[in-house]
């Protein structure tokens, strides 16, 4: 299965504590230079790079990232929608109608620069949402959000982008509307009602892990309902998101939906395997490094995994018999 990175793993590692970041001597660093890094030490461990439009990947500086990824390509744009004060009450949800018509004008821009480099397209909506009771006319705000996502799709559908919907519960809005995978699937649903089927899910691990929604249940839902379109791989404690290096936490978790995810096939028409990480204090390109290997590692176990006698043991709910067969695979 070919790979993906965030560049934004290679920052400095800001945060509202920390503003100038974890990691300051990063902080001046353009995007080219920052992915010339990442490609230098990670060579083709990552097939294709993920960036913000337009923050850290743009037009104006297309010539200098292309030649900094040598050959590798642009695998995702993402909205940098939360990235801009202006949105800070939200975009596509805005009470302000000029805000709202801002934000489609730079998703529509964001769509149209990924359809020329050949790239998918991520929608991470963590700015529409709201941070307190009674802020915020609900459903005045998902009437806006449904029709802004609609937009969007038949603006990718003319440019033969595909459109990958990622979900979180918080921040950087405080309850963002489409927080869990149930009501990703609403929207999606409300999309297909008006004609709209380039739309698909990205599962940023961590997201589902803040949750409580499990990995391997969840690829297997939208891997039967069509719609697994990209991984965000990762781990962390489940309370935060805290985009640590895969298999660091939730060990069992990410073997289950490794099992899961070949089981769907994924990988054979094309999808990737995104890394979104953010090392606060450790190396960048030894996390990711770590990231990529311990994942082979885990995918590894999957496949020693004897899968008809874990269906047989799955279809008589047999747990002992199902981590008999899982341990087995582990070397136990």
């Amino acid at each position: 299965m070919k790979t993906s990175l965030g560049i934004w793993a290679f920052g400095s590692m800001a945060t509202r504590f920390v503003p100038g970041g974890y990691q300051p001597q990063w902080a001046n660093e353009t995007t080219a230079a920052r992915v010339r890094r990442a490609v230098d030490g990670l060579g083709d461990l990552i097939d294709g790079y993920e960036f913000h439009f337009p923050q850290e990947l743009s037009p104006d500086n297309l010539d200098a990232v292309r030649d900094a990824l040598d050959g590798h390509d642009v695998y995702c744009l993402a909205t940098g929608l939360h990235l801009d004060p202006r949105f800070g009450k939200g975009g596509l949800v805005s009470p302000d109608e000029a805000t709202r018509a801002e934000a489609l004008r730079r998703t529509r821009e964001a769509i149209d620069f990924a359809g020329e480099l050949g790239a998918h397209f991520i929608i991470w909506p963590g700015i529409e949402g709201y941070n307190y009771p009674f802020q915020t006319p609900y459903r005045e705000s998902w009437a806006w959000f449904v029709d802004g996502i609609g937009q969007a799709a038949e603006h990718a559908r003319k440019r033969n982008v595909p459109i990958f919907l990622e979900h979180k519960n918080s921040e950087p809005a405080m309850k963002i509307l489409m927080r869990n995978v149930g009501m990703t699937l609403h929207v999606i649903h409300k999309l297909r009602v008006q004609g709209f089927d380039n739309v698909k899910v990205n599962m940023d691990w961590q997201h589902l892990l803040m949750n409580g929604e499990n990995l391997a249940e969840y690829a297997a839902l939208l891997a039967a309902e069509g719609l697994l379109g990209h991984q965000h791989a990762n781990s962390g404690w489940g309370t935060f998101d805290d985009d640590n290096m895969v298999g660091t936490t939730a060990f069992m978790e990410t073997l289950e939906l490794a099992i899961e995810l070949r089981r769907a096939g994924y990988g054979t028409n094309g999808e990737r395997l995104g890394f979104d990480l953010y090392p606060y204090t450790e190396d960048a390109v030894a996390a990711v490094r770590r990231s990529v290997l311990q994942w082979r590692f885990i995918d590894s176990v999957a496949a020693r995994i004897d899968d008809e006698a874990l269906r047989q043991a799955q279809a008589e709910k047999d747990a002992v018999r199902a981590y008999e067969l899982v341990y087995a695979a582990l070397g136990a």
